[in-house]
Order: C-alpha cells, then structure tokens, then sequence
C-alpha cells in the first residue's frame, strides 16, 4: 500500500529517524519502554494482589516487653514487682 514492504524503504526510515532523535535518545528510548511495560505489569498485578491481601490481612498485638524492660519499669513505679 505504502511501499513499505522494500528494504530499501526501511534503511531510508531508519536512518530518518536516526537523524531526528539521535543515538543517544534512541539508546535511553529502549529501558525507558521496558521499564515502562514492567511498571505496567506490575500494576496490573498489584490489583490482585491487593484484594488478596486484603481479605487475608490480621491485625496482630504488640509484642510483649523484653525482660531487660522489668528492671526499669520497676524503678520508675518504685514497686517492687
């Protein structure tokens, strides 16, 4: 349709397009895209996750003081314990 099927067609294209952007935003262009579709991945990812995780979410209590806490607890009260 567009002529694009030759080679020689491509070679033309690229190197246009080699002058418009450059090597080097052509360089950065491509872990800029993969980092973008792993982002994307992920988030799609992350919303089942997140449903998941918040049916399966308990709440759990402080843990209880360590026995090096008793000494002190016991001069501030003045109590012997």
């Amino acid at each position: 349709m567009f002529g694009l099927d030759s080679f020689w067609h491509w070679i033309i294209l690229l190197v246009v397009v080699l002058l418009i952007f450059g090597t080097g935003k052509l360089a950065k262009m491509g872990p800029d895209l993969g980092n973008a579709v792993r982002g994307f991945k992920k988030a799609l990812q992350g919303e089942d996750e997140d449903k998941a995780k918040a049916g399966s979410e308990k709440l759990q209590a402080d843990p209880p003081p360590a026995a090096g806490n008793a000494g002190q607890e016991q001069q501030r009260t003045g109590e012997p314990k």
